[in-house]
This record gives structure tokens, sequence and C-alpha cells, in this order.
């Protein structure tokens, strides 16, 4: 069975950036096109220069879901106006740029490649070195968009489409503890609010309605708790998926549904919690020296206010600090694709041109192939 191992070329120049850079990244994974302008000091501080998104939630909302090819389209069509609206809020051009960084997988291979493409052009027409960013990296280090985050820490992954724990020690020097076997958590949180008719995006109308339930009320329903015999630090979501949608198929008052939404919410934020604390252990064993170690939670679940207050008492209750994105940095944004290429292009890394839009790119490529969560296919580890 053949697979992809593209993972994007980078070459090291002779000597590592020493003073600030400034960097226009761009990115077109999904439903979102975005540009943003990040300069990031000689210490690591950072400064968010512009940030804009277009969403085209209206584009998919008839389908419930995104559709490749509508977005592909509209990120063709809209990509140059973003780019331009970014340049001039951040109040600089192209001569202001050392660098330009941009999303090569994963996603949808289509929309990957309307941004890459771009950025290559960015490159060779201004003369400026390209830096392809694995847009999983870009959420690794979307919490130091907020403030600074010292290597080492761990890293929950937590998304429509990832949903994962990583040790993270730097730049493209990361492990993964564990994954889902089936579903994101984010792609639960959708398909449970699809199943119950609350329209799209799933996620935040869950969210809404879950706040007008009760929990006495959501204990009335009997969600399945997935993996409890495990040692590991993964995920399965199918199970309670499949369960929320079959409930919900006898609910008809709105209070009933509110009360599952809820009971939802918290049975996914009880499995992110109870999978992180075996994984925070495991963090504390591989680093003891560290008197009060960090917890990032990044992706857009990363915004569920539950997610966040179980994931803090986790956290905190085995003495660590959890630090998650400003909120404008929680879903898919280009400022942590900016600040990415930032730190690889001061550690002298830069892509070439030839460098390929990937669908699939594991953070930890080492350990997706060695031990895959999931079969291998032509398009490569999925995580």
């Amino acid at each position: 069975m053949s697979m992809d191992t593209r993972a994007a070329p980078y070459s090291t120049g002779p000597e590592t950036a020493t003073g600030p850079l400034t960097l226009l990244g761009i990115e077109t994974s999904c439903d979102e096109t975005a540009a943003s302008v990040v300069r990031q000091a000689a210490d690591g501080t950072v400064e968010v220069l512009s940030s804009v998104v277009h969403s085209q939630i209206d584009d998919h909302a008839a389908y419930g879901g995104v559709v490749p090819e509508i977005a592909a389209r509209s990120h063709v069509e809209t990509i140059d106006g973003i780019v331009r609206r970014a340049l001039t809020d951040a109040g600089c051009d192209w001569t202001a740029l050392d660098g330009v960084a941009a999303t090569a997988g994963p996603g949808l291979v289509g929309g990957v490649m309307v941004g890459l493409s771009y950025a290559k052009g960015v490159a060779m027409g201004r003369g400026l070195p390209l830096v392809a960013v694995n847009h999983l990296e870009g959420h690794a280090v979307s919490a130091r968009l907020g403030r600074p985050v010292a290597w080492p820490f761990l890293l929950l992954l937590v998304s429509g489409g990832h949903c994962q724990l990583l040790e993270v020690r730097g730049i493209g020097d990361m492990t993964r503890l564990g994954t889902t076997l089936d579903d994101a958590a984010g792609e639960a949180f959708d398909k449970i609010a699809k199943a119950m008719g609350l329209g799209y995006p799933g996620g935040p109308a869950l969210e809404r309605l879950a706040a007008t339930g009760t929990d006495e009320g959501a204990g009335r329903f009997d969600l399945p708790r997935s993996l409890l015999g495990r040692r590991d630090c993964d995920f399965s979501f199918s199970g309670l998926k499949t369960a929320a949608a079959r409930l919900s198929q006898g609910l008809e008052t709105e209070a009933d549904k509110a009360d599952l939404a809820r009971a939802v919410q918290n049975a996914i934020a009880r499995q992110l919690a109870e999978r992180s604390v075996r994984a925070l252990d495991l963090f504390r064993e591989h680093h003891p020296d560290l008197d009060r170690p960090v917890f990032v939670v990044a992706g857009g679940v990363a915004a569920n206010a539950t997610v966040r207050a179980c994931l803090t008492e986790a956290a905190g209750a085995r003495g660590f600090d959890l630090v998650a994105p400003p909120m404008a940095y929680c879903t898919d944004n280009a400022a942590m694709i900016a600040l990415a290429g930032a730190e690889r292009l001061r550690l002298g890394l830069t892509s070439d041109l030839a460098v390929a839009a990937r669908p699939r790119w594991p953070l930890d490529e080492a350990r997706a192939l060695s031990n895959p969560a999931h079969a291998l296919g032509r398009k490569g580890a999925k995580s």
C-alpha cells in the first residue's frame, strides 16, 4: 500500500535570525480564508499586526458541513483581497516582510493548494523566504500569540478534525502521547448537533443550547463512557455520537433537547479531562524538574467554556497551569501560521518552492507510521 511521505522539505540556512522578524501568514486548510502579519521580536515577544479571516459559513450552511469544492473555489475568489487587507491593516507593504508562511497541510487539499500556491507566488515575486507550515504546528504555537509559553509543554489539540495529546519540546520536536481512535471531539459536537437539527456550525450551536439545560436534566440521559479500562491517553467519541443521535430522535420539547445538549457537552468535556490526566502524569514523569509545567489546550473546541473549565480543574489538580490561546486564535487563523513560520525562519529553516500540499501530515510522523491509530492509506498516516 503506497503512502504520501512528502514532508515539507526544509533547508537550513547558514545562520539563524537574531533580529525581529515580520511574516505574512496564509491559512486555507478548510473553510476560512485567512491572512495575518505577525512580528516576532528577538526575545520571542509576539505582536499580531493584523489578522483577517473570511468565513465561508453561509456558503456551506445549506449542506450542513463543509463542501470541499465550494471551499476551494471561495479561497480562489477571496485570497488576494484578504492578503491585501491584512497588509493594509498591519500598516506595512511587501518590503516590510522578512518571509511568507502558508499552511501546506493537513487539510482539504484543494484549499491548501490555493494558499500554498499564492504564498509561492509571493515568495518568488518578492524574493522572500517561503516557510511551509504544518497546520497543527500552528495550533501548537497559538497560545504564544497571547503570552510567552516556554518549551516544553503538554498540548491537547482539540478541534473539528483533530484530537490528540502531544509533548511539545520545540518547533518540529513533538511526541504524540494519545489520539482519537475514531471521531475528533469537535466532529462529535458537530455531528450530534446536526442530528438534533441545530444547524451549522454545530459546535457553537450545541454549546448555546446546553447553556439553557440543567445538570439534573442532563443526568437523565445514559451516555456511554469510552475506553474506561484502557491505561493509555487515546480518545473515542463514536459511541457517544451514535447514542446521542439516537436519543435525540425521541425528544419533543426544547427543554429536553437542551438537557441532552448539556449531557453531551459534559460527557465530551469529561472524557477530554480524564484522558488528559494520564498525559499530565506522563509529562510529569518525563520532566520532573519543572516546577509548574504548562498544559496548553488549542483548537476550536478550546473555545468551549465547559471544556476549558474541566481541563483547568484537571490541570490545577496535577500542579499544571492551563494556557489557551486568545479566543480569536482558537479556531483556524493565519496569525498562528505566521508565528510558526517565524519560529522556523528564526532557526534558518525555509522551504523549497517545489514543496507539495499534503492532505495528511502528522506532527509526530515517526509515531504515526510505526503505531498508527488509523490504517495507513494512499494519502499517508492520519495522526
